[in-house]
């Protein structure tokens, strides 16, 4: 039997078809794209570690403080001594209102008769300027032999006119220690102090006072090199476009930083040949750093407490827990030994036996991510607990991280360096800043030190 369907009712069941199979297609699409965000999630791509690339981390919430909550209220503590602006004992300015004319019955008053009532200040800045001192020579005939005899103008004095120490240690403040751009100090130079300037000049300055700072740099060397702990880590900067590297190496009072297009331990080889054989390292576990000759070494704590964290929230891994127990334990036992206990303690050697079993245990969860990490401690295990032998040795690296954060702040505020002597300049000056700050100086006498040195 032969059924016959209109042609209006044919072409409208052949468009149903046709959008029946193409939601069914973009269906197939949006299943296979939820499919792959499922897996991204399960294998990792948020990366809440500063060792960990995103592509190598794991999924999880927003990274967590490794600090305890505290027990203090927000704000002020209860018997907290406040500060406010106080009153100088000795104006420079005083400027007095003495009533005239009775308010009553409008009589003269005698002026020299007021008794003080009120007083009140009001601190400002004058107007800046900069100050020009004129150097003349003069010449003389003696009298006797009659030899016309010259005075000398001070050795720094080169042009007929140009900018003194003052202004030279303010670029130098400017650039290096609050990070401005080369634009924004002529800016500032004009605007603020009344002192114009161009590019050109800020950039002359920066190498001059460079030049100067290269004997210091070099002397905070020396003494990072013969120092008992010493931390290092590195960060990516942009060098007129390229990826750089800024490698700090630092003590509780030293900073010496240094740059370089490679990451690698040819770069740490460059400037330590013989590495540090009488100091412990303290670093993170980037291969070029733990490859460095040391007495000893000390991987970062708290970078692997945060992958521990990662472990914990991602895969629910009890043996994560175990092991951050453990270093939580040996946290609180090194805050609360004395520099005489650090030999032969018993308690240490608990704290090993335990590392040593957690190592060799097998974790219930197979996550390769877990294995690996298991896997670079393991290849590590005598570096995981050195501070618990060393009064001064600390457990983590963050004071090299807070020491590489300033060229953060600087990539931020100015983009990039426009060439690797720029980028060089900024390591020595940072240097001696650095150093300055850990030895409680004041940073703008220091960049004033550099540049009347220059001056004479």
């Amino acid at each position: 039997m032969t059924v016959t369907i209109p042609l209006s009712e044919y072409i409208g069941l052949k468009q149903s078809v046709y959008e029946s199979t193409k939601a069914l297609n973009e269906l197939q699409v949006l299943v296979k794209s939820l499919q792959e965000e499922i897996r991204l999630l399960k294998n990792g791509r948020n990366s809440n570690t500063s060792s960990t690339p995103p592509s190598q981390d794991y999924k999880g919430s927003k990274q967590k403080s490794l600090r305890e909550p505290s027990t203090r209220e927000p704000g002020g503590q209860k018997g907290h001594e406040g500060t406010n602006l106080k009153m100088v004992a000795i104006a420079d300015q005083i400027i007095e209102y003495r009533p005239e004319f009775c308010q009553l019955c409008g009589q003269k008053l005698d002026i020299s008769e007021a008794n003080l009532e009120v007083r009140k200040q009001e601190m400002d800045i004058p107007v800046i300027a900069p100050k020009v001192i004129e150097y003349q020579s003069y010449s003389c005939n003696c009298k006797s032999c009659g030899y016309l005899t010259r005075s000398q103008l001070p050795e720094h004095l080169h042009a007929n006119i140009q900018y003194g120490p003052q202004i030279s240690a303010l670029i130098g403040y400017f650039s290096v220690r609050q990070y401005l751009p080369y634009n924004r100090i002529a800016e500032m130079m004009g605007d603020v102090f009344n002192a114009p300037l161009s590019q050109g000049t800020v950039d002359n300055i920066l190498q001059r006072l460079s030049l100067k700072a290269t004997s210091v740099y070099e002397q905070i060397k020396l003494k990072v090199e013969q120092s008992d702990v010493i931390g290092g880590d590195e960060t990516g900067i942009k060098i007129n476009g390229k990826k750089g590297w800024l490698f700090t190496f630092q003590t509780k009072t030293l900073n010496f930083l240094t740059v370089s297009f490679s990451r690698g331990f040819d770069t740490i080889q460059s400037s330590f040949k013989n590495g540090f054989p009488t100091s412990v390292y303290v670093t993170d576990c980037w291969a070029a750093q733990l490859k460095t000759q040391a007495k000893a070494h000390q991987i970062c704590l708290a970078h692997l407490q945060r992958e521990l964290n990662n472990f914990i929230d991602s895969f629910s891994c009890s043996w994560s827990k175990q092991l951050k127990e453990l270093f939580n334990q040996t946290l609180e036992f090194k805050r609360q030994l004395q520099p005489n206990e650090y030999y032969e303690n018993q308690k240490v050697k608990t704290f090993e036996r335990q590392l040593d079993l957690l190592l060799k245990t097998n974790p219930d969860d197979k996550n390769k991510k877990v294995k690996a990490f298991i896997k670079r401690l393991n290849k590590n295990r005598n570096s995981i607990f050195t501070f618990l032998y060393y009064h001064n040795v600390p457990p983590d690296n963050n004071a090299s991280e807070q020491s590489v954060r300033n060229a953060k702040v600087k990539m931020k505020v100015s983009n990039q360096f426009k060439t690797l002597e720029g980028a060089k300049r900024f390591a020595i000056l940072r240097s001696v800043v650095d150093t300055t700050i850990k030895n409680s100086q004041n940073v703008l006498n220091a960049f004033f030190n550099l540049s009347y040195y220059s001056a004479e």
